[in-house]
């Protein structure tokens, strides 16, 4: 039960650590209303996440030489 409640708020942390460094933005969009005789309204949101866009790219890079020596006398 303790472990489920620490993955709750870990899970909290990264959404409002998400939040304020804006990858992800909520905008209420609808307001709710409570039921008279009948019916309601539930408020309604826009969620606005950042886009990932993962490739791969082929490139060549210069990778220095290494050599190494052993020293004369290995006692």
């Amino acid at each position: 039960m303790r472990t489920l409640l620490v993955l709750i708020g870990i899970a909290a942390l990264v959404l409002l650590a998400a939040m304020m460094l804006g990858f992800v933005r909520f905008d209420q969009t609808q307001t709710a209303q409570l039921p008279r005789l009948e019916g309601g309204q539930a408020p309604k949101f826009d969620a606005d996440v950042a886009k990932v866009r993962l490739g791969t790219e082929n490139r060549t890079v210069e990778v220095p030489s290494v050599e190494v020596e052993k020293p004369a006398n290995a006692n």
